[in-house]
């Protein structure tokens, strides 16, 4: 399984073992990767901190750390020391709190960014506003009646007023930078625009001095207004389409409903659900959202859960089911009890699940934060470079093209795209994919997603539904006893077992109303069965191995098994007493999806296996349905994760996809690891992507829109990289020889906002592909596919 760099799992002081904590800051004023890369490095130089991960597009930093030795104020001082703020998180007092709504963190930080954005818009739209009336004046200056001297002294106020009011931030951050002895891309925009401002000034308040050195007095105050409003523009529409790229976690959160129906002994009130605890007796009615996670104890209805499992039929409950927080009640009422509130809750999982996602790092990315952390200071040299060169060799006022051009250099190299070409790609797909039922751990599993060449499926729960029931019971001989004798006595060993075969002998002996006898010595044995004394006799309930294993020859009971499973049956061999007594057949249909999964990923080229612990005989069958050729059957857990490395060593790279218990060291072993979200909290932890609906055609969902978002990382790098290697020469002057062309600093203020907009715009096509699992969401991933590019 594709994983980050190793963390250790405990941090260990003296002879104290604590468990490292993660916790999420939201930061103020990261503008480009350089951002991003110094506010790591301070991060992990703070003692006790393990590890930092810090995200532009979300503007998160998440750290790993010691809490025995750092807490939240030592991280929030190590930000500070880098030069960024961190945002006052109104939802981090209580965010152990079960009881707090998943609403409070997203409506709070929704908030704050609304009101940044205004902010940054006020500031932008005054700045172009004063840079056009200061541009108006200096275009017309006869009209106006004044001297150019007395127009340079009427602009440098208003200008003044931009470039340290509009522009204060950068000034403030470019400095903060400075006294760490480093320089970020606010130093470029606050070295650009006093470079212009300053010499403005000079040429305004003493141009007898300027033109004794035998320069053209001219000013550049509306440059330096100009780039000060088109840099915040820019920013303002890049923050702007940035946020709608974090639209899944909001419609996430906007599933949850807003009040709970408390049952109170005879009284019923509405109450938030923030005041909802568990323990806590809700009624739902027709039509209302379930508010939390809980079991029924009254009443019965039927509940669509579609939002969560991508089953369009609704679903039974009645007493003793269990219901899942934001699903709909469709006909009927019931009352339940609240096990599972606030974060804690399904939908609150999932949430965490997609936040933590989206704030990941793909592994493509370390390129552009190798060249980003280098960037900066190039550019710095290269504007240096740019001044000389044509303060020595360019034509008259040598000084005049030399600072134009070593403003525009410095204007036009911002690294904004390249910081935000992975994590806006990242956010928007694995977003997409949580709204068709696809939890994606983190980008290192999106990017290992699209490079699957091969696919193993676990049989029950996976390919079948999971559901298994018992469908013939044949004793061996009459003198042994009837069929409830048979299936009462596998049933009372069984009891003790966890495994799905075995729960539904249980429950099939329960319908028939049969005596479930107390045992004792019971034993499970991995891959075989389990065994049991009921009374004076020793009862092995499994398959042949386990029978062979014991001593006890199954050939008997051959026949029969071979019968059941060529129906597609599980055969359940049940012996006493060292001989055999009969054979239980288990039925678990096929989902009627997986035919279609697996044609889908064969027509991809994707080689698809089949590995499963039952019967060949059973194994063949199921494949034959659904179409798999290559089969592996009756195989431990320890060999299905073999299997996996066999594939592997191949050259292969392996999806594993499975649900259960002994399907973790398999999911664990492989490149990318599947868990179907019905399966077993062991399972889905082991894995790299959670299926929560079950349906198997949500891998080839997975995968094509997987292969689809580094597709676009790739062209959002591409034009990233592109843009600056393209126009960093044009800005320095190399084709003002040959053509006369010298780029204006107000134009490379444009280019570098399009350029940031252009990436994030290409991101958010992914917004329009259909990840609906079938036919539908590959045709329309495929029509995403063929979008032209945008940037």
């Amino acid at each position: 399984m594709s994983t980050a760099p190793t963390i250790p799992p405990t941090v260990t002081i003296g002879t104290t073992a604590t468990a490292p904590i993660d916790l999420s800051l939201a930061i103020e004023g990261m503008t480009c990767a350089s951002c991003v890369n110094r506010i790591e490095r301070f991060l992990r130089k703070a003692d006790g901190v393990i590890d930092a991960n810090v995200n532009l597009a979300t503007e998160r930093a998440t750290v790993r750390f010691d809490p025995t030795v750092a807490g939240r104020t030592e991280l929030v001082k190590a930000i500070e020391a880098a030069g960024y703020d961190v945002r006052p998180d109104p939802a981090a007092a209580d965010a152990a709190a079960a009881s707090t709504g998943l609403t409070d963190q997203t409506d709070a930080e929704t908030l704050e960014r609304a009101r940044d954005l205004r902010d940054l818009g006020i500031r932008a739209a005054v700045s172009l506003a004063i840079a056009a009336g200061i541009m108006a004046v200096m275009f017309w200056p006869g009209g106006l009646g004044s001297s150019m001297e007395d127009i340079n002294k009427l602009t440098l106020w208003p200008a003044t007023f931009v470039v340290f009011w509009a522009g204060g931030t950068f000034m403030r951050r470019a400095w903060t930078a400075a006294r760490h002895r480093t320089a970020t891309m606010d130093t470029l925009v606050a070295v650009g625009v006093l470079a212009a401002w300053s010499y403005s000034v000079v040429v305004t308040m003493w141009p007898m001095l300027v033109m004794h050195a035998g320069i053209e007095p001219a000013t550049y105050f509306d440059s330096a207004a100009i780039i000060v409003g088109l840099i915040l523009a820019g920013r303002w529409l890049e923050a702007r389409a940035r946020s709608q790229t974090a639209g899944a976690v909001k419609a996430l959160v906007g599933l949850q409903a807003r009040t709970a129906r408390l049952v109170r002994g005879d009284e019923e009130i509405d109450v938030p659900i923030e005041q909802v605890q568990p323990g806590d007796l809700l009624r739902v009615r027709p039509g209302e959202k379930v508010p939390v996670d809980g079991i029924v104890t009254s009443g019965a209805s039927s509940v669509d859960e579609s939002m969560l499992t991508g089953e369009s039929l609704p679903v039974g409950k009645a007493a003793g089911d269990e219901v899942i927080g934001a699903t709909l009640n469709t006909t009927g009422s019931f009352v339940f009890r609240a096990t599972r509130v606030g974060r804690d809750t399904v939908l609150g999982q999932i949430v965490r699940m997609v936040q933590a996602a989206q704030g990941s790092k793909a592994p493509i990315q370390r390129m552009a934060d190798a060249v980003s952390a280098r960037f900066v200071p190039l550019v710095i040299g290269l504007a240096a470079l740019t001044f000389a060169v044509w303060l020595v060799f360019g034509p008259p006022p040598q000084l005049t093209f030399a600072l134009v051009s070593m403003i525009t250099v410095l204007i036009i190299a911002c690294p904004c795209a390249m910081g935000l070409a992975t994590p806006t790609a990242i956010m928007v797909g694995t977003g997409k994919a949580a709204e068709a039922g696809i939890l994606i751990r983190g980008g290192e599993a999106l990017e290992a997603a699209g490079r699957v060449d091969t696919v193993i499926f676990d049989k029950t729960g996976t390919l079948t539904l999971g559901r298994p029931s018992v469908a013939a019971v044949e004793p061996l001989n009459a003198t042994d006893g009837d069929a409830d004798a048979l299936l009462a006595l596998a049933a009372a060993v069984e009891v003790g077992s966890e495994h799905p075969l075995g729960a539904a002998i249980v429950a099939a002996a329960r319908d028939r109303g049969l005596p479930i006898a107390t045992v004792a010595d019971f034993a499970s044995i991995t891959g075989g069965g389990v065994l049991a004394r009921v009374g004076e006799a020793q009862i092995l309930v499994g398959n042949a191995r386990l029978l062979r294993d014991a001593g006890i020859d199954p050939e008997p009971l051959e026949a029969s098994a071979a019968a059941i499973a060529r129906d597609g049956q599980t055969p359940v061999l049940v012996a006493r007493d060292g001989a055999a007594l009969g054979v239980i057949g288990i039925s678990d249909p096929v989902k009627a999806e997986a035919a279609t999964a697996v044609r889908q990923l064969r027509d991809r080229g994707i080689e698809v296996w089949l590995v499963t612990g039952d019967s060949r005989v059973v194994a063949d069958a199921v494949a034959r349905q659904v179409g798999i050729t290559n089969v592996v059957a009756e195989v431990l857990p320890g060999e299905k994760q073999e299997r996996v490395k066999a594939l592997q060593a191949a050259g292969r790279r392996v999806a594993m996809v499975g649900d259960g218990i002994n399907d973790a060291p398999a999911l664990a072993q492989a490149d990318l690891g599947v868990a179907i979200g019905t399966g077993t909290d062991v399972a889905i932890e082991a894995s790299d992507v959670t299926l929560v609906g079950g349906d198997p055609r949500l891998v080839v969902s997975a995968i094509l829109l997987s292969r689809r978002t580094v597709r676009v990382i790739r062209e959002n790098l591409f034009w990233a990289f592109a843009y600056n290697v393209l126009l960093i020469p044009v800005a320095m002057g190399v084709l003002y020889p040959f053509v006369g062309i010298l780029l204006d600093p107000a134009l490379a203020a444009a280019a570098m906002a399009f350029s940031s907009i252009s990436v994030v715009l290409n991101s958010l096509r992914l917004r329009r592909a259909d990840v609906r699992p079938g036919a539908g969401g590959a045709a329309g991933m495929a029509r995403t596919a063929e979008l032209p590019v945008t940037g």
